[in-house]
């Protein structure tokens, strides 16, 4: 059996709620739970820091990146200075094509939440 890690309650993630489980990412966008890996394909930042938008997507607390919680992949690149650069948002969008965020399997019982 695949190691577990323990996120917590069920209850406790309602919608827009975002918390870290050891290498996830673990969160509620739009009732539907999802664990994707925790740091972002720009420079690192802890997902697990992040919010959910109004459209559902994880946007990383650094640079404003938002990530499709179901494919993993990058639907807005950084924002701010990083957004200047010509090319790195399409860069980014790309590289998360090939190599998009890890995504856990959840695992509910006793009302439990756990992620493998």
């Amino acid at each position: 059996m695949a190691r577990e890690i323990e996120v917590g309650p069920e209850a406790d993630l309602a919608p827009g709620v975002v918390r870290g489980a050891g290498r996830y990412a673990v969160g509620n966008s739009a009732d539907e739970l999802f664990a994707v890996t925790r740091r972002c394909r720009h420079l690192g930042a802890d997902l697990a820091d992040g919010s959910i938008d109004g459209e559902g997507c994880l946007v990383c607390p650094w640079h404003g990146a938002k990530y499709d919680v179901a494919s993993g992949r990058m639907t807005r690149g950084p924002r701010g200075v990083f957004a200047k650069i010509p090319g790195m948002d399409a860069g980014y969008r790309l590289l998360t094509r090939v190599l998009p965020l890890g995504r856990g399997v959840l695992v509910k019982r006793d009302g439990t939440v756990f992620v493998r």
